[in-house]
């Protein structure tokens, strides 16, 4: 393979020269990690940091109502988490994987160690293994800080309470606490992918500082990819789509297709990712004290396959997919509207001490336009118009609200209500037991850009 490994090799084999287990690596290389300063700071920050943020937003007078949940945070300490949830797939998690995997391989480069290395454990196979795994362990303590630090703080400084869904019903603690445990379950697919970019940056760069930067600049890219307005199969076969996808827990029924296929997507790219850093470290020259990567090498093993694989979703999945174009529908958009106005003007109904009634009887029906009547109503975009009917027993008129829609490209939309005052035209509603924040008024919802059946 090359002279170290070639001297090491030609030895008699002893007690002294027998190959080091995986196990015995793995500890040695978690000793290693977790000895490091910095990996000791991320794992305080993450598991202190994100209880503080959340119990500290729960006390403020406003809200990141931008934010999935984040007009809830006074309601529950459910939305706390999920929150923490959208900021760590956003940013958190891409800077987590650069630091402990996106420099696992490079820092033995910086320190010429690896002819040591070599030497002790006499497999560049259990090398590779051990020191995988360990950035894998230490990368989920990280991930399972922010989740528990930011559910702890949230329950603890806002209280264990019902968390309303996307969709406007009402899940109870037990449910949302379920839910939101599933949620950051589920991101440890995408996060996986961007740890196994990491391992693949760090074994192919070598001592260049640009390894540390690879799952970042992949993620920013995707990210940015998902701002636009792609078609739904382009969408659903980068594995940052996973970040986006648990919103589909919190509807009824869940919208389980675009989750389950963002997971599959994110594990594929991982284990493939994974897969090619582990041939690249067997096919370098550890001789070499000054490798800096080769970047031939780099984009043929390592870029190329990853974008045939992304093309070869997008042929699957752009077949398979019952969704065309960017799945954002007229049809769909009102059905999304008119059953989140349901469940809330219940809640509403509720707030007020009104005579109960069901869903069922409101029959609410909502009428969407985008832009001018000329304009096909398809699609991301602000300029969505949404005219509510719903009907209440005894009551001959039928009830009407105006809400203005921002939908965002991958279906999640923002409904602000315009009149009756009554209704939705005001943030606050006189209860008996004083002013409530008026649930109406604007409101979170999640189209599915997946063709789901209307029953």
């Amino acid at each position: 393979m090359n002279a170290t490994l070639t001297d090491a090799h030609a030895r008699p084999h002893g007690a002294g020269t027998r190959r080091a287990s995986v196990a015995r690596g793995y500890r040695f290389e978690l000793v290693k990690l977790v000895s490091q300063w910095r990996i000791r700071l991320l794992v305080l920050a993450c598991w202190i940091a994100p209880a503080l943020f959340v119990a500290a937003v729960g006390q403020q007078s406003t809200l990141p109502v931008d934010t999935l949940f984040g007009r809830w945070m006074h309601a529950t300490g459910w939305a706390g988490p999920l929150v923490m949830l959208g900021f760590a797939g956003t940013w958190a998690l891409p800077l987590l994987t650069s630091v402990v995997a996106g420099d696992v391989f490079a820092a033995e480069d910086r320190l010429g160690t690896w002819r040591h290395l070599l030497v002790a454990v006499r497999s560049p196979r259990r090398i590779f293994a051990a020191k995988a795994l360990a950035s894998l362990t230490v990368l989920m303590l990280l991930v399972a800080g922010l989740a528990c630090s930011s559910a702890a703080g949230g329950v603890v400084a806002v209280g264990n309470q019902p968390l309303v869904g996307l969709d406007g019903h009402l899940l109870t603690p037990a449910d949302a606490a379920v839910k939101v445990l599933l949620a950051w379950v589920c991101v440890l697919a995408p996060a996986l992918s961007l740890a196994g970019i990491g391992l693949l940056g760090s074994v192919a760069l070598g001592r260049s500082p640009m390894g540390l930067l690879v799952p970042v600049l992949v993620a920013l890219a995707m990210q940015l990819a998902q701002m636009m307005p792609l078609p739904v199969a382009v969408r659903l076969a980068l594995p940052s789509y996973a970040f986006i996808a648990w919103n589909g827990l919190f509807t009824g029924p869940a919208q389980l297709a675009p989750l389950l296929i963002g997971i599959g997507v994110g594990l594929a790219w991982a284990v493939l990712a994974t897969a090619l850093a582990y041939l690249l470290f067997l096919r370098r020259d550890f001789t070499n004290l000054s490798h800096d990567g080769s970047g031939r090498r780099t984009v043929t093993v390592g870029v190329l396959p990853l974008a045939g694989l992304v093309a070869v979703t997008m042929a699957v999945l752009a077949t398979s997919a019952t969704a065309t174009g960017s799945g954002i529908e007229q049809d769909k958009v009102q059905r999304s509207v008119a059953t989140a106005f349901a469940h809330l003007y219940r809640m509403q109904t509720e707030q007020l001490h009104r005579p109960h009634v069901t869903e069922a009887r409101l029959k609410a029906e909502a009428t969407c336009t985008k832009g001018d009547l000329r304009t096909a109503a398809q699609g991301a975009g602000n300029d969505w118009r949404c005219v509510v009917s719903w009907h209440l027993p005894g009551v001959d008129a039928a009830g009407q609200a105006v809400y203005q829609l921002d939908v965002t490209p991958d279906g999640r939309f923002m409904a602000d209500g315009d009149g009756p005052k009554e209704v939705n035209g005001y943030f606050l509603v006189r209860t008996p037991q004083g002013d409530t924040p008026n649930p109406l008024w604007q409101f979170d919802g999640n189209v599915a850009l997946l063709a789901t059946s209307k029953g």
